[in-house]
């Protein structure tokens, strides 16, 4: 977990978040112990994205369909967050290609949390 931790917060250092001032770095691990990272990428519009989306999206353009877990960081202005979760619509795009195994890790004040992804969402719109 310390190594997802470290991974994690260099890419919430690489984050674009001009107008909200919030970076979050997420790190991405698949079933077969691969990482992939993400940021959150900002404009002026309303089509940012945030890290979570951005890690699965390397990881899926790469060729991977079976995730174990992702790792959540983040930071407002110089002070790290308390917690850091998948938003609503993070949510629902993860819950495409995860199963019920699926963890997300957060850091906080009290260290690292782990949630069971479908307790975060436990009613995805599935077609």
């Amino acid at each position: 977990m310390e190594d997802d931790l470290n991974l994690a917060r260099i890419a919430m250092e690489n984050a674009y978040s001009p107008y909200s001032n919030f970076k979050i770095g997420a790190v991405l691990t698949t079933k077969s112990g691969k990482k992939y990272t993400g940021c959150n990428i900002e404009n002026h519009g309303i089509q940012s994205i945030c890290s979570e989306r951005t890690a699965f999206c390397k990881a899926i353009s790469e060729g991977e369909r079976e995730f174990e877990s992702i790792f959540v960081i983040g930071k407002k202005g110089d002070e790290e967050l308390d917690g850091c979760l998948p938003c609503g619509y993070c949510r629902q795009f993860i819950s495409e290609f995860v199963d019920e195994n699926f963890k997300v890790y957060s850091w906080g004040k009290e260290g690292i949390k782990e949630y069971k992804f479908f307790d975060l969402l436990p009613h995805s719109f599935k077609a």
